[in-house]
């Protein structure tokens, strides 16, 4: 029975087969079955809510195939595998694992008081190794609605870092994924506002606090920042802001910049995010800091789907302003792709190479 558990598991949810087939032929029959047996006030009472929970479940389904985000039943369970653990688990370990470990960790916001759901950690196997080696730090930011957890599941990240790390003889860089909102559907953009000090505890108490816990190298050209969609915005617009903590970063899908909303129109967002500062906003709009500096010892990483119309025209601004920032600049965009994890998780795998190219690969 327990091969048959497992197999279940590992069944695609993003595919059309079986799940959603089964799913839309089991409310098929029970709808057959109805109409049958219709004047059985007992079995329309169980057919009748089964019906509707089977169309809803498979409707379900069928977004979450469209955006790529849990790909098998296992990840829409939280079935976490034996290299998925936390703090405790890391001291207890002894050996050098064959895979990079997951570790979920509590990152306090102690300079800004930003109230922050716990982290996750990417721990390549070189980490694990005596004497332990100083790494370098790639900050995976996710988007809204979501959650750290989002760069594992939909992202992938910990399969693409294991290949890298497999490829390099264990070492990678440390991948953290903080929160950035505090909740589901918050949406701090990643600045410091009456939604929360977002900004300063990504500038300041993350990288105080992996630093300190994970003995990684110091912030500056050995940190990269990137990020899906909402996080795509937050990281350009952070490592413009924060060039001692990232010398590189990468933008998944994001808009122009912080927008309270889901375009380019920057509409209220000054009032939204920025009690009505015009000055601060521009202060963290990328093409305002982009047009009054030069960032010489930046990189930049951009990534878009060619059909997913806003990012899209937010990256053809900002390349072309990065690089004429100084800013070495990659573009990469997705025949077909959309705002979707298909899209961001290649995304990921496509930039690795290129961001371990400035950051350092370390050594172990």
């Amino acid at each position: 029975m327990r091969w048959i558990a497992a197999f279940c598991a590992d069944l695609s949810l993003v595919d059309w087969w079986p799940v959603r087939a089964l799913l839309l032929a089991a409310a098929v029959l029970a709808a057959v079955v109805l109409v049958w047996r219709f004047r059985d006030r007992a079995l329309r009472l169980v057919l009748i809510p089964l019906v509707v929970v089977l169309l809803t479940v498979n409707a379900l389904v069928g977004v979450n195939a469209y955006f790529g985000y849990y790909l098998t039943i296992s990840q829409a369970l939280g079935m976490d595998g034996e290299d998925r653990g936390s703090l405790a688990m890391l001291n207890a370990r002894t050996t050098r694992p064959a895979s990079g470990v997951v570790v979920d960790v509590e990152i306090p916001g102690r300079t800004s008081g930003f109230q922050a759901r716990p982290a996750d950690v990417y721990l390549p196997p070189a980490w694990f190794a005596h004497p332990r080696p100083r790494l370098p730090v790639i900050v995976l930011l996710h988007g809204t609605p979501g959650s750290p957890a989002d760069w594992l599941d939909g992202g992938q990240a910990q399969q693409t870092a294991d290949q890298w790390a497999a490829e390099h003889g264990g070492v990678a860089p440390i991948v953290v994924m903080p929160d950035v909102n505090g909740d589901t559907f918050g949406d701090t953009e990643c600045v410091d506002s009456a939604r929360g000090n977002a900004e300063t505890y990504l500038t300041a108490d993350v990288p105080q606090f992996v630093r300190a816990r994970f003995l990684t190298r110091g912030a500056g050209q050995d940190w990269a920042v990137a990020g899906l969609s909402e996080g795509g915005s937050c990281a350009i617009m952070l490592a413009l802001r924060h060039p001692d903590v990232f010398g590189t970063f990468a933008d998944f899908g994001g808009l122009l910049g912080p927008r309270d909303g889901d375009s380019n129109d920057a509409t209220g967002t000054a009032t939204a995010l920025f009690g009505g500062s015009q000055q601060n906003f521009d202060a963290h709009e990328p093409a305002w800091l982009l047009t009054h500096g030069k960032f010489r010892d930046l990189h930049g990483f951009f990534a878009v789907g060619d059909d997913d119309p806003e990012p899209r025209a937010a990256v053809q601004q900002l390349a072309g302003l990065s690089r004429r920032a100084g800013i070495d600049t990659d573009v990469v965009v997705v025949p077909g792709g959309g705002h979707t994890f298909d899209v961001w998780r290649a995304a990921f795998a496509s930039s690795l190479p290129w961001i371990a190219r400035w950051i350092g690969p370390g050594s172990g």
